[in-house]
């Protein structure tokens, strides 16, 4: 198992921003192997739709540190870590001013940047970034074919409906960073297989039926590996990165069993862990970073 974490992002950790760069480069001498950061851009009222399932969003959720600014800190202060988006909400970002973000992160840690991106669930966040929230696959395959054209060697228009642009002259990333679909449904799990360099799926925890949970997602991986023979491509190409988020009151020894056994039988080896709800702040989420490495070295 290949382990990692969130970086402190949301809630009261907000707090603690001016010690970002340190949490990143003691995440990474701990043994992280990968640091991770997510995307609010706001958090409604009155919401129309609630976070994972629910009709309400977390209280977390009221304070979120941007996501780009987050990764270029821990970049300069870290040499191996992967550094991974769970994920951006993409179409909420023109191509080009995500390829530029993107870029820079990728100038300041070459081969490390895992872009993951989503097509988000809040309305609100949508209508705060003056967009409607219809069509939001249609939005991220133009914001992906987006990103291949100005990522190529020779520019090229954009000829989609919604960022349409003519050939322009951008910085290019050396190496490419990898991009990552979150994915549930049919049509994105098929959009994985098709186009993505991996998946990142989510794993929770506690759980009754830990095993039910991992027939689910190799059930999932199984529809991404059709549709990546379907488009002439190796399915092994097609990496996955596995989410774990934990529920309010969950010890270290509970989330590296559950985070064992998931790995055991699913066979997804990279993983990370989210302790928002559990170990808030730099200092606590260090001490369950170590305690999980230890149990699960």
């Amino acid at each position: 198992m290949r382990l990692g974490t969130t970086l402190p992002q949301f809630g009261d950790a907000a707090d603690e921003v001016a010690r970002i760069g340190e949490f990143a480069a003691r995440a990474e001498e701990a043994g992280a192997a990968s640091l991770w950061v997510g995307d609010r851009l706001l958090a409604a009222v009155d919401p129309q739709v609630g976070y994972g399932g629910t009709d309400t969003i977390p209280v977390e959720f009221r304070r979120a540190l941007d996501p780009v600014a987050l990764l270029a800190v821990a970049a300069t202060v870290t040499t191996r870590a992967t550094l991974g988006t769970s994920v951006l909400v993409g179409p909420l970002y023109p191509p080009a001013v995500l390829a530029r973000s993107l870029t820079t992160i990728g100038a300041l840690a070459p081969g490390r940047l895992l872009a993951g991106l989503g097509i988000g669930w809040s309305p609100e966040e949508y209508a705060g970034a003056g967009l409607g929230f219809d069509a939001r696959g249609a939005r991220l395959d133009e914001l992906l074919d987006g990103l291949d054209t100005l990522w190529s060697d020779t520019p090229a228009p954009l000829t989609g409906s919604r960022f349409p642009l003519p050939a322009v002259h951008v910085e290019t990333p050396q190496p490419r960073p990898a991009v990552y679909l979150s994915a549930w449904s049919e049509a994105a799990l098929r959009r994985v297989g098709r186009r993505a360099d991996g998946w990142l799926p989510v794993g929770r925890l506690p759980s009754t039926d830990l095993e039910g949970q991992a027939r689910a997602l190799l059930r999932f991986r199984a529809n991404i590996d059709a549709a990546a023979g379907e488009a002439g491509r190796e399915p092994k190409d097609v990496g996955t990165a596995l989410r774990i988020n934990v529920a309010e009151g969950l010890g270290a020894a509970e989330i590296a069993d559950g985070a064992r056994e998931l790995v055991e039988r699913t066979g997804f080896t990279d993983v990370f862990v989210d302790p928002m709800y559990v170990a808030p702040g730099v200092d606590a989420s260090l001490d369950l970073l170590a305690d999980l490495l230890r149990r699960t070295a």
